[in-house]
């Protein structure tokens, strides 16, 4: 018999989806490369020439890049970490002196106030020695208190937390809840206000840093009452605070040294001093706060990549078969291709979004996500391709070879650690529907009300009436552009042409938004339910991006004198790699078996091919699918253990 699980919270899709929207920040007083080419329109202006640092930012970055690496090659263990599943308390001190926990936070706080730029080289730098340590310093400034309190913070706020997460505490970002994931309508975690304090009650799920953290960033739901507009808000809490247990320390397939958990409140007391901005604000400031915080993922994601390289050309060269390296078998030198080419391209879009997150000349909220969802999914057929090359050994643990006289190469591990950041941050599939919303913003701005079933008559004539305005001044412009000009691009031809891919760019761009407003057209408040369509959209418009930024890079190292020759042909071969893949996705935008599939669903859900799994046996048992997070006291021994004790 299954155990009882958490009443559930009774929220519908439409009040969800107002949660959500209310969350969005909802204008655009920026440009946007990303939002631009989705709608058609290819700014190659915004990104080029690419944006570069200045010298004293850059000197003090790579110096602190120097320490990092030395600490690195001399302190971090990763076979350690991976065999312990834990991060040894020695390497956190040493971060701690090294600075690390602060990379992001002004020196006036007694952080480093290195830029985004640098700091995502650093992550992508100790991500390489252990994802795990990655793991760490990432979730504590990307996501946790520093970030927020920088950006929404008070300055008494900010004067009181920030010394303390710049060296010596370590924070985490507590948000999900056994029964709320990309939900967050449905939050159960209550802040009851109790006089100059808010009394919390409720039960978060994968606290990242969780179970060692110092401060917490927590999303808890705020009631509406007399004095209080209520709803979803943020708050620092102190980990020490009575009422707060560590119930459980989750482990993983991958990540083995995360310090991850389940922790519980019960009747803890917030200062309403620790509050974030107003109540109500808090997903706003968690979603504002990931617009340049999702790309620590991406940095260590490009690091992985870089990772898979060197051991598909180092092993690739001194493995033979039939006579000569693996490499020059075409089947393996496709996968050696792949990898190169396509980390060329992440670190690309990883730099160029970092300096412009640096420069805020530019609205980066979908450069960032793009950067997220791109840079996770080709991390993870990097590092398949790489065990692929690998055979045998690849399947193998790092551990056995060394046991057995061999090179201890961690290709599985890595592997399993990649694996989650397909799921971390937002989920690839939640990533699709959040930039396919922003992408499709300009057209809801201007239609939206016309296909709102809530709207009045007069409401969508009004609606009618300025779409068509928007619609009669755009739809021409994406019949041609430069894309259709041969001598267009022609800056970027030197030795190889890289111009013809961007004006494939340009040409396909405008292919893109004549297809998302086709599909509008054609399913009108429909739209949102055709997921599939808009991941390929989305996929689509990643590709375009990663192209754009791999031939602007390129451009960039040759003017520069830096691998120029080198650079071209690593752009040109990711381009006509990612062109294949465009025309791929644009088949399958009419041409799938998205309606069968759903219909295969409902099938599947009622039961209808139940006897398809006869023959097997289930050994994950009994229990209940969700657990139970019913709010009171906790019945367990709590599991926090601050490194050092």
């Amino acid at each position: 018999m299954s155990a009882p699980t958490t009443p559930r919270t009774n929220v519908t899709e439409r009040e969800a989806r107002q949660v959500a929207e209310a969350a969005r920040e909802q204008d655009w007083r920026k440009p946007s490369f990303a939002k631009e080419l989705f709608l058609g329109r290819f700014r190659l202006d915004l990104i080029h020439p690419h944006p570069l640092p200045d010298d004293e930012s850059v000197r003090r970055g790579e110096e602190f890049l120097a320490k990092l690496r030395a600490f690195c090659e001399t302190t971090i263990d990763s076979s350690r970490i991976e065999r312990e599943a834990r991060i040894p308390d020695e390497v956190v001190a040493g971060l701690k002196e090294l600075g690390a926990l602060g990379m992001k936070i002004d020196p006036k706080y007694g952080g480093l106030g290195l830029t985004q730029l640098y700091y995502n080289k650093a992550l992508a730098l100790v991500g390489s020695a252990s994802p795990a340590v990655g793991a760490l310093l990432s979730a504590h400034q990307s996501i946790g208190v520093p970030q927020p309190l920088k950006m929404f913070g008070t300055q008494e706020q900010k004067d009181a937390f920030l010394p303390r997460c710049a060296r010596t505490d370590i924070s985490a970002f507590l948000l999900t809840e056994p029964d709320v994931g990309s939900d967050p309508a449905r939050l159960a975690t209550t802040a009851v206000p109790d006089g100059d304090d808010y009394v919390l009650d409720g039960v978060k799920l994968w606290t990242t840093n969780g179970v060692v953290a110092d401060l917490l960033v927590v999303m808890a739901r705020v009631p509406k009452s007399e004095g209080h507009k209520g709803g979803i808000t943020a708050f620092v809490v102190e980990a020490t605070a009575e009422g707060i247990t560590v119930e459980n320390r989750n482990a993983f397939m991958g990540l083995r040294g995360i310090e991850n958990g389940v922790t519980r409140f019960h009747q803890v007391r917030v200062p309403a001093a620790n509050r974030i901005g107003p109540e109500g604000a808090g997903l706003k400031i968690a979603l504002t706060t990931l617009n340049t915080g999702r790309l620590s993922l991406p940095a260590m994601c490009a690091g992985a990549g870089k990772w898979c390289l060197k051991i598909a050309r180092e092993w690739s060269a001194e493995r033979e078969q039939w006579g000569k390296p693996v490499a020059l078998h075409e089947a393996v030198g496709s996968k050696i291709s792949f990898i190169a080419a396509t980390t060329f391209a992440l670190e690309a879009v990883l730099d160029l979004s970092s300096q412009m997150a640096d420069e805020d000349r530019n609205d980066i909220r979908i450069e960032a996500a793009l950067a997220k969802l791109y840079g996770s999914e080709m991390a993870w057929k990097m590092a398949d391709e790489l065990v692929q090359i690998r055979g045998g050994r690849g399947y193998e643990t790092a551990e056995s070879l060394r046991a057995r006289g061999e090179r201890g190469v961690p290709a599985e591990q890595i592997l399993r650690d990649l694996r989650i950041n397909r799921i971390f941050e937002g989920s690839t599939e939640i990533m699709h529907l959040l930039i396919a919303r922003e992408a499709v913003d300009a057209h809801l701005s201007v239609a939206g009300d016309l296909i709102d079933p809530d709207k009045s008559l007069s409401d969508k004539a009004k609606a009618g009436a300025n779409a068509g305005v928007f619609y009669a001044k755009w739809l021409p412009k994406l019949v041609a552009g430069p894309g259709q000009l041969p001598m267009a691009y022609g800056q970027f031809k030197h030795g190889i042409d890289l111009s013809g891919h961007l004006r494939y760019v340009e040409r396909t761009a405008r292919k893109l938004a004549r297809s998302t407003f086709y599909a509008m057209s054609r399913w009108q408040g429909r739209m949102e339910t055709k997921q599939g369509f808009l991941g390929r959209i989305v996929d689509i418009g990643a590709e375009l991006f990663a192209m754009s930024a791999a031939c602007v890079r390129a451009e960039r190292l040759r003017a520069q004198g830096d691998h120029g020759r080198e650079a071209y042909q690593l752009a040109d071969a990711f381009c006509r790699q990612a062109r294949i893949r465009v025309e791929e996705l644009f088949d399958r935008l009419w041409t799938n078996t998205d309606d069968l599939d759903r219909t295969v669903v409902k099938a599947v859900l009622a039961g209808s091919y139940s006897w398809l799994e006869e023959g097997v046996v289930d050994p994950s048992g009994d229990g209940p699918w969700i657990a139970d997070a019913t709010p009171g006291p906790s019945a367990r021994e709590n599991e926090r253990r601050p490194y050092g004790d």
